[in-house]
């Protein structure tokens, strides 16, 4: 099964309708132009049901087989949305809106997977049923959370899921894939560190919480150096730090952090958690301060089922002849809500050299689409064989 010949046929399309989707980037939940797009191609391939409104701004297309004998339903999971960067590529269909820009994929994800529904709904060689998802708010929303809190899974039978995406680095069209913890869990932090104000000039009348901050940013990395396992993963970053003073003479009252955990396993989420805010309030206390911590569990660990992986890795092969290991990866995804309620898996495809995703220079490389639209629709065709 390699890459499809009708997929090449569709390639000028498909890259258009990606275009199209880079031009107009949408952020979040605020997918209405993409969503109204997607639902309106997939009823003109001529799909069995369409649904708007899933979890928000989701969309959800239904493309029943020849045959259902089998009784499997199988989703096929692609994100639509955007980030809040001012893109820099200089591309002809660069993003029209002022600091939006499809710079993780998402526009070229959301064009292959069309491209499959519109090749599965004219052939449906298969025997089952396939569910399109097209989701909103990976970024940062938790989209995929909202899709299934909506009932999707159970809604339409949802038995396994699968979803894909661009890894820029690895050669164009090949394939990554690894069994069990994947990508990390996301946890955000929020600190308030406050102390006693007052001129700079007099220190000794103040608690100055620019030092007590200097402390906690430095004791935070002690959990990764001294008290998680060596071989563990996580990290433990603090990334923006702001006061309540911008003057030169001013030891400011309070000061805010954020910053963000991430974690491969629950046992180091748990531990990272219990440190972070034992670290924070006993450190601000050291100095006579008070350390007020807001630990959120944002993205869990996405978690790849071995049944699926192997399947999912085969697909790839029998796409291009082969599919490497791909590496842990401490950055989020929110398809691990999809792959806590249901079996499935998370494949990677590469787009060639280029900047790296989340990069304001970053492009998907439409030379890709044939092969990602191949592995989606053998997915279908393979689990769900016709008889």
């Amino acid at each position: 099964m390699p890459v499809k010949n009708r997929f090449a046929e569709l390639h000028e399309n498909i890259t258009a309708w990606r275009r199209d989707f880079h031009e107009h980037p949408e952020i979040l939940f605020e997918t209405h132009r993409t969503s109204a797009s997607v639902a309106e191609k997939l009823r003109s391939f001529g799909c069995d049901e369409v649904v708007e409104g899933i979890g928000r701004t989701g969309v959800v297309g239904v493309i029943k087989g020849k045959q259902n004998n089998s009784g499997k339903v199988i989703g096929l999971r692609a994100d639509m949305d955007a980030l809040p960067i001012h893109e820099q590529t200089g591309v002809e269909y660069a993003s029209k809106t002022p600091n939006a820009m499809h710079a993780c994929g998402h526009d070229g994800h959301t064009a292959m997977l069309l491209g499959a529904a519109q090749y599965l709904a004219e052939t449906r060689n298969f025997d089952g049923t396939c569910v399109v998802i097209f989701q909103p708010a990976e970024e940062g929303g938790g989209g995929g959370k909202e899709m299934c809190d909506d009932g999707m899974m159970d809604r339409w039978g949802i038995q396994e899921v699968y979803g894909m995406h661009n890894w820029p680095g690895m050669p164009t069209g090949s394939f990554g894939i690894r069994t069990g913890p994947f990508f990390a869990a996301t946890d955000l932090l929020e600190i308030e560190v406050e102390g006693l104000g007052g001129h700079a000039a007099k220190p000794n009348e103040t608690i100055d919480t620019t030092v007590v901050t200097a402390h906690i940013i430095t004791a935070l990395q002690t959990i990764v150096s001294r008290n998680a396992d060596p071989i563990g993963n996580i990290v433990v970053s603090i990334t923006s730090i702001e006061s309540s003073s911008k003057a030169f003479n001013v030891i400011p009252q309070r000061v805010n952090l954020l910053g963000t955990v991430r974690t491969l396993s629950n046992d180091l989420r748990d531990l990272a958690e219990k440190r972070v805010v034992e670290i924070c309030e006993g450190v601000a206390a050291s100095f006579g301060a008070v350390a007020r911590v807001k630990y959120v569990r944002n993205y869990p660990v996405m978690v790849n089922h071995p049944e699926q992986t192997e399947f999912a890795a085969d697909v790839a092969r029998q796409v291009t002849g082969e599919c490497g290991e791909a590496p842990l990866v401490m950055g989020g995804e929110d398809f691990a809500f999809m792959l806590e309620a249901r079996p499935g898996a998370y494949i990677l495809m590469g787009n060639g050299e280029g900047a790296a995703v989340h990069h304001p220079m970053y492009n998907f490389n439409d030379e890709a689409i044939p092969t990602g639209c191949s592995w989606w629709a053998g997915i279908v065709e393979q689990r769900m064989p016709a008889a």
